[in-house]
């Protein structure tokens, strides 16, 4: 009797491709096309189904553009965003700003696009609304390169660490401010001299409002304390100080005492709520953050079980951020291949944002005063007065007297202990009453003690 010869099993049937549209053909909107289109294979084997570029919608298609023409097809430019989003399987955002940004991301959603967008000013001011909407769709709305460029923080908090309980984040979110930092440390620059050269290399814009007065830093730190505490975080109720008022005086003399000046996202939880601030800071030299150099970024990240962890990288221009957009397009092209789709929003913690008034810091203090005896102890009965004590006291002679006068100055540095911010904020306003105070030169936040 002949063997039985099984009956050949049919071969799955090859899936469709995913047709995607890219919205903006900016900087990094260009990079996220020439490695879809240089890259097919590669990146359409990672995601189970070939990906197809239908198209990339811009404002004019007749502008000249770095690579289109030679590695971009220009027949893939469009104006007609929202056609373009009508047909996609899955559309990339990397155009910018609220509008047309918003409607298009929404009219994808409710199309049933799985959307992936580096639009942090966006998600900022309008997430929210776009998360309910992905979520009732039942589609991804992946963000991990609105907060840090190329590296990967989003998943790392909402996934990774989506069984710890995350306290703090404290981070360097913009390259800009911390190249500029950088050089007016290390070469001693005055402010606009570096802002200057930051655009000539072009970390800067022509207008570096949003970078210089942490505009963009502060939507970040938005996202992340978001993202870290489980609660829906507006950057309206962001703290927010820029660098414009950072002299090249007040770098020299944090080297001198022992910090880095960086402008810092900081989100932490304490017994009250939320508190997310964004301004300058001095970081001491011994702390990982201190030794982040030039337009790169870096975020500490403290939890209970996990301890103190650190992510360090490029965290902006245009391949970084490819790089994590099309970490996303990759995911969500297999989400949607299953027929499922990432993690959804967690607000479920709902804590209350505390306002600014409330945070928790440090300051250092550095005043002109008269170099007289006793002044020192009226200094320090004003501090008593408001309920904050002074860490440590440097003080150092100033001018001689001029014109007749009966002392000259000295400076004096003080850094205090930790307090409310409404009590450090009033006892700088009583200083700068009090009469042998002649100038109060600098005030800065210490924080990573």
């Amino acid at each position: 009797m002949p063997a039985h010869t099984p009956a050949p099993v049919p071969s799955p049937a090859a899936p469709r491709a995913l047709r995607v549209a890219l919205l903006g053909c900016g900087v990094v909107g260009t990079q996220v096309a020439r490695a879809l289109l240089e890259h097919a294979e590669d990146l359409s084997a990672r995601a189970g189904a070939p990906l197809e570029l239908v198209g990339i919608a811009v404002r004019d298609a007749s502008r000249p553009r770095d690579g289109v023409g030679t590695v971009i097809p220009r027949e893939l430019l469009t104006e007609d965003a929202e056609s373009l989003v009508d047909g996609a399987d899955l559309v990339v955002e990397v155009m910018g700003g609220i509008e047309p940004a918003r409607t298009l991301i929404r009219r994808a959603i409710d199309a049933g696009a799985f959307v992936v967008t580096a639009n942090k000013a966006l998600l900022a001011e309008q997430g929210p609304a776009l998360f309910e909407a992905a979520d009732a769709a039942g589609v991804d709305l992946s963000f991990e390169a609105a907060v840090a460029g190329a590296i990967p923080i989003v998943r790392p908090v909402r996934e990774s660490l989506a069984g710890d309980h995350v306290r703090r984040v404290l981070g360097i979110v913009n390259g800009t401010t911390n190249y500029v930092l950088d050089q007016m440390d290390t070469h001693g620059l005055e402010l606009s001299q570096a802002v200057k050269e930051a655009q000539e290399l072009g970390y800067a814009e022509a207008d570096p409002t949003a970078d210089v007065e942490g505009f963009d830093a502060a939507a970040k730190a938005a996202i992340l304390a978001s993202l870290a505490f489980h609660t829906r975080v507006s950057i309206d109720q962001v703290a927010r100080e820029g660098i414009s008022s950072v002299t090249a005086d007040d770098v020299a003399w944090a080297r001198r005492t022992g910090y880095a000046v960086k402008l810092l996202a900081i989100a932490e939880q304490t017994s009250e709520g939320v508190s997310v601030r964004v301004h300058p800071a001095l970081v001491p030299l011994d702390h990982p953050l201190a030794a982040v150099r030039g337009a790169f970024n870096a975020i500490f990240v403290e939890a209970d079980g996990a301890g103190p962890l650190m992510f360090y990288g490029q965290g902006a221009g245009g391949r970084p951020t490819a790089s994590a957009v099309l970490g996303d397009l990759v995911s969500a092209a297999r989400d949607r291949l299953v027929g499922g789709k990432g993690p959804h929003e967690s607000a479920y913690a709902s804590l209350p944002v505390l306002p600014p008034a409330a945070a928790v810091t440090r300051y250092q203090v550095r005043l002109l005063v008269a170099d007289r005896p006793g002044v020192l102890a009226q200094v320090a009965g004003v501090l008593a007065d408001h309920g904050v004590s002074i860490d440590t006291v440097r003080q150092t002679a100033g001018e001689p007297p001029v014109g007749g006068a009966e002392t000259g100055t000295a400076s004096l540095l003080l850094t205090t202990h930790a307090a409310r911010e409404a009590s450090l904020a009033a006892t700088v306003e009583a200083l700068d009453g009090l009469e042998p105070v002649r100038e109060i030169t600098s005030v800065l936040r210490v924080e990573g003690v």
